[in-house]
């Protein structure tokens, strides 16, 4: 059973603390060749052809900015944000970014900045509360007619279920679809894609391309999305 809107608010912010200081202290050692991304790579490659050289991408979260090094090379200006101070320390040691905020995607505040958003293996750790809120956050941050280029992490639905009757079990106050394991700091949430995309058009973000990889089971949905071309409001 699910507990009251208070408890549950408060176990998610507690979530939400733990995986920042997860990252924080991970963040020196931290390898960015942990799992295949030649995937993800090959889409961020396809957006930088569609917005060229020249163009300004905010990659959110950006992480030990990872793409920083492919986003470069395109000729585009890169800014990047992310909540962990540890991770972020990473990505300025790269010296590619002009920008750099320790900023969360529930806090996000550029209005019509960017050429592209880029969100990559980051909308998991969003509780379903706020998915509406940091998609609204993602899109105003791009320019009118703006690229958003994000991921959506997938899982089979025994596993859902497994997770749910687990979590439910300890007197947790979880949804279907999240994962949080007691003895790490981990938050995953899978909402899967008609739930997805039905926040995208709720949010104005018309699909112009999506893709699914998958290993061993789990895997990744990919959507490129574009911006209202109406201004963004602030």
């Amino acid at each position: 059973m699910v507990g009251s809107g208070v408890e549950r608010q408060v176990w998610l912010a507690e979530r939400r603390a733990a995986l920042v200081v997860g990252y924080d202290a991970g963040a020196a050692a931290y390898a960015d060749d942990e799992y295949l991304w030649e995937v993800q790579r090959e889409w961020v490659a396809r957006v930088m052809r569609l917005i060229g050289p020249g163009a300004t991408v905010l990659d959110a979260p950006c992480g030990t900015g990872k793409y920083f090094p492919v986003l470069a090379a395109a000729g585009v200006r890169v800014a990047g944000v992310d909540q962990s101070a540890g991770m972020l320390a990473r990505a300025r040691e790269r010296g590619i970014a002009f920008c750099l905020e320790r900023v969360s995607l529930q806090e996000l505040s550029y209005v019509g900045r960017f050429d592209a958003v880029l969100t990559i293996d980051a909308m998991e750790h969003i509780p379903p509360e706020d998915w509406p809120s940091v998609l609204a956050n993602l899109g105003r941050a791009a320019r009118p007619h703006g690229l958003v280029y994000l991921t959506v992490h997938e899982l089979p639905e025994h596993h859902l279920g497994q997770a749910f009757a687990s979590l439910s079990g300890r007197g947790l106050p979880a949804v279907w679809g999240e994962l949080a394991e007691p003895d790490t700091p981990g938050y995953h949430y899978c909402p899967g894609r008609d739930r997805a995309v039905d926040w995208f058009r709720q949010q104005g973000l018309a699909i112009v391309s999506e893709g699914v990889r998958r290993e061993n089971g789990w895997g990744y949905r990919h959507f490129l999305l574009r911006t209202s071309p109406a201004a963004p409001r602030s």
